[in-house]
This record gives C-alpha cells, sequence and structure tokens, in this order.
C-alpha cells in the first residue's frame, strides 16, 4: 500500500499523491540495468524437473485423499524442529484399537467380552462400596471439566507467548478434521517437517492435504484440489468468471487484501506495538529478526490463516465488489541468504485465497508487493530503510533475482485453471522511481512482461507508475501488448493537499484527479490504460503506525523521522482551522457527527466516480484492527460507505449537497 511518501516536487503542482523520503541508509551507486534477455539462475533452473499437475493426477490425490482410515504406524521422532506453523515434538499419530468400557476399573485390569463376568456383585460389594463409587463420580464429574478448562488456557497461553499474533480472530486452533483420512505414514521421510508435510500446517481447512511434490515453475502444488468451478459471478451487474471483462467498458470495483501476507505496522498495530521502540521493531524483517525463526513461523502462520479467511471473500462480495488485490512478498517464492523472512508458508495460503475468491466470483490481480532489495524502502516492502533493488551495490543482482522470481511465479499461474481468474498480473508495487533510475525500471519492466508472455500468461501486465505523475507516462512502453498503469492517489501523503478543506478535497478529486484519469487512459493524450490500484477515504494521516512504527503525523506537525530532509514538524491541517489534534480524527466512528459521516461518505464515492473514469479501482483495503477510514469493512458497518459498491448516492456529475460547517482540525 501507499503510505508514508515522498512529498511533490513543485508543492502543489502535482495532483497525485506525494510521499515523504524514508531515512535513507544507501548509498550511490553506478546505474545499472538489467539485460531485456532473460539470464538463467539457480532459482529458475529448478523448472527443469518440474510438470503441471494433470486433472488425471490431481484425481488420484484425490481418491488416495478419500480412502481414510489410519495406518498403524509410528512417525520418527522430530525433536523439537520448527516446520511451518508448528513445533513438532515426538508426535505418534497411532490408533489403538482398544475398547473403552464404563463403570469401575476391575480389579484385574482385564475386561472380557460383554462385560464384567461377576454373578454375586451383589454379595460382594454392599452400600458402603457403591456409595463410595457414587462420590468417586461425582468428584470426577466436577474435576474433569474443571482440569479441561485450565489445560485450555494453559495451551492458549502458551500459543500467544512466542509473540502477538495480530489479526489472529480467536484463539481456538482449526480442528483440521481432514487429516483424519490420511496417515503421517503417507509422507515421505525427506518430507517430514518440510512445507509439503500436511501434519505441521497450522490450518488444513479447505486444502487438499493428499501429499504430492508435483511442482509447476518449482513452485509446489501441494493443497491444490482437482476440481474448480468458474460459472460463479461476483453479483448480478457482472459476467461469470468463465466469461471474458470488458476491461476498459466495465469498471473494476475492487479490494485489496492488505496486511496479510505482507506485514504492514498500521494495518496490525497489535504485532508490533508491545515492543520497546528501543528494540527497533518496526517492519517484517526486524519482526521476523527478533523472534526467530521458530517463533516468526508460528506467528506469522497463524496470521496468515486467520487475518484472511472464506468469510473475508463472502463479505467482499456481498459488498457488491468485483475484483481483489492480493499483496505478497518474494519470501512466498524464495528467500536468500541473510533473508529473517518466513520462507515459503504464505504460499499456501495465497493459492487457498485465490480459490476462495473463485467461489465468490472474484476476480484476482496478483501483486508482488516486496522484491529481493527493496524498490522503495518502505515498511510494506518488507524492510525500511535503503531501496537496494535496481540501486546501489546488489542493485543488478536483485533486479535479476526478481525476474527470475516472475520466470517461477508465470510459470505456475499460466495453468489453465488461473487463466479465468487471475485477470491482472502485477509486476512490482511502487517503485521509487524518483530515487531510481528511470532508464533501468523502464528496462526491468520491459524483460519482466516479456518473461510473463513467453511463459504463457495472457492477464492484463499492470505496472506502477512509479510516482512520475501519470502525464509523464505518455509514450513511454508502448512495444508491450497488455499492460496497464497502476496509480495510487491519496491526498493524505502531501503537505499541500492534506491541508485543503473538506470541500476541496472533494472538488481537487473531482477535478484535478479526474482530469488525470480522463487523460491518462487515452493513448492519443496519455499512457492508455489506467486503474487506480489504491485509494482511501483517509482525510489525515493520524492513524497509528500509518507514517511508521513510532512516527507522528502531518496533520499534527509531529513527523519526526529523524531526518531533517523528510520530518515535518509543522501541523499541515487547513490553515485557521484551530489546533490539528488527531484524538477525534481516530476517535470512534460512533462519535463523528451526522454531516462528517455524510463528507466521509461522499468523499469515498467522489473517488470511486473520478476513477471509473479509467479502468475503475481497488479500495486499500478491506481489513484493520483499528484505523475505520482504511477499512471498507469497518467503514461498512459505521455507516460512511455506500452499503453496494455498484450503487453509489454521488458521483462527480451530481451537485455537492450541503453540509454544515465541518471542523478542519481533524
Amino acid at each position: 500500500m501507499a503510505r508514508p511518501r515522498r512529498e511533490s516536487a513543485a508543492r502543489g503542482e502535482k495532483p497525485h499523491r506525494g510521499h515523504h523520503e524514508r531515512p535513507s541508509r544507501e548509498r550511490k551507486a553506478p546505474r545499472t540495468s538489467i539485460s531485456p534477455q532473460k539470464r538463467q539462475s539457480a532459482a529458475s533452473s529448478s523448472q527443469t524437473s518440474s510438470q503441471v499437475l494433470s486433472v488425471d493426477s490431481l484425481a488420484k490425490l484425490d481418491a488416495q485423499n478419500a480412502k481414510g482410515g489410519f495406518n498403524e504406524k509410528v512417525t520418527p521422532k522430530h525433536k523439537g524442529k520448527v516446520v511451518t506453523g508448528r513445533v513438532v515434538k515426538d508426535r505418534r499419530h497411532v490408533r489403538r484399537k482398544r475398547r473403552v468400557v464404563s463403570g469401575a476399573v476391575m480389579e484385574e485390569g482385564k475386561v472380557g467380552k460383554g462385560g464384567p463376568r461377576r454373578r454375586d456383585s451383589k454379595r460382594r460389594y454392599g452400600p458402603r462400596f457403591w456409595i463410595a463409587v457414587g462420590v468417586i463420580i461425582l468428584l470426577l464429574v466436577i474435576l474433569i471439566p474443571v482440569g479441561v478448562l485450565v489445560v485450555g488456557k494453559h495451551n492458549n497461553s502458551s500459543s500467544s507467548g512466542s509473540g502477538s499474533s495480530g489479526g489472529s480472530k480467536g484463539s481456538a486452533p482449526p480442528s483440521n478434521s481432514n487429516l483424519a483420512g490420511i496417515s503421517q505414514a503417507d509422507i515421505p521421510t525427506a518430507a517430514k517437517g518440510t512445507i509439503l508435510d500436511p501434519f505441521v500446517w497450522y490450518d488444513t481447512t479447505d486444502f487438499n492435504v493428499t501429499y504430492t511434490d508435483t511442482k509447476v515453475g518449482g513452485l509446489p502444488v501441494m493443497g491444490l484440489n482437482t476440481s474448480f468451478d468458474d460459472t460463479k459471478r461476483a453479483n448480478e451487474n457482472t459476467p461469470p468468471l468463465n466469461q471474458p471483462w470488458q476491461y476498459g467498458t466495465m469498471p473494476i470495483r475492487g479490494m485489496n487484501v492488505g496486511g496479510w501476507l505482507n506485514l504492514e505496522p498500521f494495518i496490525t498495530p497489535s504485532m508490533f506495538e508491545s515492543y520497546d521502540s528501543k528494540l527497533g521493531i518496526v517492519d517484517e524483517y526486524t519482526l521476523c529478526q527478533h523472534l526467530g525463526p521458530s517463533g516468526a513461523a508460528q506467528t506469522l502462520e497463524k496470521h496468515y490463516a486467520t487475518f484472511v479467511t472464506e468469510r473475508t471473500m463472502a463479505d467482499i462480495q456481498a459488498a457488491g465488489l468485483d475484483h481483489i488485490r492480493i499483496p505478497f512478498s518474494y519470501w512466498a517464492v524464495v528467500t536468500y541468504p541473510g533473508d529473517p523472512y518466513v520462507p515459503q508458508i504464505s504460499w499456501r495460503y495465497l493459492l487457498r485465497g485465490i480459490e476462495w475468491a473463485r467461489k465468490h466470483g472474484l476476480r484476482v490481480k496478483l501483486d508482488l508487493h516486496a522484491v529481493p532489495g527493496s524498490q522503495n524502502g518502505w515498511n510494506h516492502s518488507g524492510r525500511q530503510g535503503s531501496v537496494g533493488w535496481l540501486n546501489g551495490t546488489d542493485g543488478a543482482l536483485n533486479g535479476q533475482r526478481s525476474l527470475d522470481i516472475h520466470n517461477q511465479l508465470s510459470t505456475f499461474f499460466a495453468q489453465p485453471r488461473y487463466k479465468n481468474i487471475v485477470t491482472i498480473y502485477g509486476l512490482v508495487n511502487e517503485p521509487k522511481m524518483t530515487k531510481l533510475p528511470v532508464a533501468d525500471v523502464l528496462t526491468w519492466t520491459t524483460s519482466a512482461a516479456q518473461i510473463v508472455r513467453k511463459n504463457g500468461i495472457t492477464a492484463n501486465i499492470a505496472f506502477g507508475d512509479g510516482f512520475l505523475g501519470l502525464p509523464n507516462w505518455k509514450g513511454k512502453l508502448q512495444g508491450v501488448q497488455g499492460l496497464v498503469l497502476d496509480v495510487h492517489q491519496y491526498v493524505i501523503f502531501n503537505t499541500d493537499q492534506i491541508a485543503f478543506t473538506h470541500k476541496n478535497k472533494i472538488d481537487f478529486t473531482c477535478g484535478g484527479w479526474a482530469a488525470q484519469m480522463t487523460q491518462s487512459s487515452n493513448p492519443v493524450t496519455g499512457f492508455g490504460p489506467t486503474l487506480c490500484g489504491e485509494w482511501s477515504q483517509a482525510d489525515t494521516d493520524c492513524a497509528q503506525y500509518l507514517n511508521n512504527v513510532n512516527v507522528g503525523s502531518r496533520w499534527t506537525g509531529t513527523m519526526n523521522t529523524d531526518d531533517p530532509t523528510t520530518a515535518i514538524l509543522t501541523p499541515s491541517c487547513p490553515p485557521n482551522s484551530g489546533t490539528c489534534e488527531c484524538t477525534d480524527a481516530n476517535a470512534d466512528p460512533s462519535r463523528y457527527s451526522a454531516d462528517y459521516k455524510k463528507w466521509l461518505q461522499m468523499f469515498a464515492e467522489a473517488q470511486m466516480s473520478t476513477f471509473e473514469k479509467g479502468w475503475g479501482w481497488f479500495y486499500w483495503t478491506w481489513e484493520t484492527e483499528r484505523s475505520v477510514q482504511w477499512s471498507w469493512k469497518l467503514g461498512l458497518k459505521a455507516g460512511i460507505l455506500p452499503q453496494k459498491a455498484y450503487a453509489p448516492s454521488f458521483n462527480c456529475s451530481t451537485m455537492a449537497p450541503t453540509l454544515a460547517q465541518l471542523p478542519e482540525n481533524y
């Protein structure tokens, strides 16, 4: 997502949102470029042994899975080895064919067929005996539930003690009942405790748990089910998945699922706020470093399994939306020496998320949000700080690594099962082209698009505007077919635009942004196909951690970045509006006035109207823990967004209603 951004080079000149620069630790290096010709690498060489998992082979896997029953074999010990989201400790899945018998335990310790055989029990056991038995049973009835409760509390506290599990919805672990149909003995010894071993997955819901080591593009298909249904539609205004979407004439009304497979502190602040600021835990890199491999794997897999569920997709569909954009990071595919990131676990959750989207008729825009080296130095690129992609000592190496990653990803998603569902393929989120050599980014983009097309992807290919401004893309990258320009628009990351009054923010949306979108979408006057991949209805930058962990806001003049070139220590709310403050801006929406609620919905609907002058939009984002004006889910609940995204009550051709004077200082 867009978040701490640079400020406009010329204040007020660029209607697209700006950004402040991150504290930089980078040093300048000669420009590097990536050859358009793909260079082979170790990462891509794994594909020689890969094959597409056919319908027949998947059917065989499902047939095996359907047999059911445990084999009575004991698996080898895993001595506390960390595997995906669980720590495995000498766990033996053995079914004992033992009969459970009610009543007192027999003195001999044996029970014959049909139960205890005593002809004269009444004479052997008098009233005192039966009174004692009754007392024991009563005590057991009382004590067993108490013991279970205590153990349950202990287990829950233990599982949460490894680190905050922000976004986790409830502490009860999933049942994983589909594991009952297979045996650990079915998992080859070499695969036990790896990402291919379902017995160590935190959550197996809706996964095919039959073992397979088949890979496509060097990426596992493990977890995928054979069948899928492309006849679903998002709503009555959209075609089913197996019929084409007419991009450019049918507007996208889409939703980001940010903060899920790619952490952002402002979306899940609970994952970061418990740590002492002296520890410097500000992004996924430093969080994983602090937790260590075991703690990071457990914490993040629980987050992956709970922050987005099938209910998420169902609710997005019910809100009248028709596309989702899924941000994910390069460590879903591969990690490199020195990386502290949790490797590959997020991959299967990405695949499951796509299948849930399919089930609810939602088309998918894939978005590689973090590439090796960091393309922008912001926390949502994995590591906050310097830009090491196409820049610096390892810039060319990281550029090639990201091409190799796309070689794997595009090989995988070129499979027929994804043709109708993955309709937009994103290359890289928000490359900071104000810092990067523009020519090198253009060369890399051309190379990446050629690789993706060569591997059989027919979907539209999205690339970011790099904060150059939409007008500056006219005539660029015209030799590559099927490209769409992805711009992210926010008024709050620019000190000129954030200072607009409420009225001016809507006027600017319906004026400046609308003109830019119209101009850019026409290949005669701009680049051509253009969509807005991120926007929100927030009118301040007051949300906790929005501008980085433990950094304040432009709004109140407390954005102390420890860098005089990016720090903003003068309040940026509208002039003469009183003391700028964030308390009311971050208040529970139940405290919003009726007119402020109307304005927030009108501001959102003005942006929807504007971005539909191009290919459409994706809101940022579906869910946050606390930031209502950044969450469509919370905004719906608060009554500040249209109940159906396709049925707004305001658009830019409508006269704005007159509202009472709104306070401008929050």
